[in-house]
């Protein structure tokens, strides 16, 4: 782990050349640098050994107002794991360094490791957690009907995005919100970043999602086919969408996933766990046309509404 000793490594190799032309260095003193510039590198590997920079065991690589990055923080709440959230801005990460977020970084030793998408974070954390609290994971254990759910779910969260990123990519201070702008757990030249590369950004997710009029009716004919079938499932007031169809009726990772997923339009009370209280939302503030197919929503599936509410209030007992 080096920290910002690579960082200040980096600096300086991108502004090498432009002192060797400003300088007008000799071949030789240009060697010479080369030189000193390996060992320094080497001397950063070395450090990285002999005194690392202290990191925490688990990090969460996040963006406050991420539906995916809920469905992890929360499971990992549930299970009372002691971890770090790193936030970053808006989709600064993801268009700028090629990082995805959720993001789970794990220190053993004197590596560190990452993992990105949620399903795969959420298998780890199954995998690593099972043995030492069997009670505390068993919500996450990964039967085929769950993970066919959960394949669901994501899906329906990409429908979400181009559904939400169609309603609001046209109101910049929302979308500057959402992504930031007045969050102050983010460090200022990210809120100023936001701002600034705004409409570069703004260009980049109508591309990335491929946003249009076309693109948003289809997205949201699958959001209300997959709510449809959510509701259906409920019909019983049964406390999970799998009911009895695997193991217990109490809740699994799939309910937890479907209502931090939902969270994006419901906007329930307690949403991100006093960890995305930066870029919340009411629905007072949002687009009429918005508005109106939550409205819709609500109205049309309210076992589903109810199934996410009482979760989120579950939620907010436990903390």
């Amino acid at each position: 782990m080096t920290g910002n000793r690579l960082l200040f490594y980096v600096l300086f190799l991108l502004t090498l050349p432009l002192l060797v032309a400003w300088w007008d260095i000799t071949v030789g003193c240009t060697l010479f640098i080369i030189a000193l510039t390996l060992l320094w590198r080497w001397g950063i590997s070395l450090s990285a050994l002999l005194k690392p920079v202290p990191v925490p065991e688990l990090q969460l690589d996040t963006i406050s107002a991420s539906h995916f990055v809920e469905k992890v923080r929360w499971c990992m709440d549930i299970m009372d794991i002691e971890y770090t959230e790193r936030a970053a801005g808006g989709t600064l990460g993801i268009f700028f360094t090629g990082r995805t977020v959720p993001q789970l970084r794990i220190h053993t030793g004197a590596t560190r490791s990452s993992i990105g998408n949620s399903p795969d974070i959420l298998r780890y954390l199954w995998g690593r957690y099972s043995a030492i609290s069997p009670e505390k994971t068993q919500f996450l254990t990964p039967t085929p009907e769950r993970l066919a759910l959960e394949a669901k779910i994501d899906r329906y969260g990409v429908n979400l995005q181009v559904w939400g990123y169609y309603h609001l990519l046209e109101n910049k201070a929302l979308s500057l919100h959402l992504w930031g702008r007045n969050c102050p757990q983010l460090p200022a030249w990210q809120r100023y970043a936001v701002l600034t590369l705004f409409p570069i950004l703004r260009f980049l997710i109508r591309k990335a999602f491929r946003i249009s009029t076309r693109s948003f009716a289809r997205a949201t004919e699958k959001i209300e086919a997959f709510l449809l079938d959510v509701e259906q499932n409920l019909e019983n007031d049964q406390l999970s969408i799998l009911g009895n169809n695997v193991e217990s009726t109490s809740y699994n990772y799939t309910d937890i996933s479907f209502a931090a997923i939902s969270g994006l339009w419901l906007l329930p009370e307690g949403y991100g766990g006093g960890k995305a209280d930066g870029v919340e939302l009411k629905h007072a503030v949002l687009p009429p046309a918005m508005l109106n197919d939550i409205e819709r929503w609500i109205q049309t599936y309210p076992k589903a509404v109810a199934l996410i509410e009482h979760l989120y209030q579950q939620r907010g007992k436990s903390q």
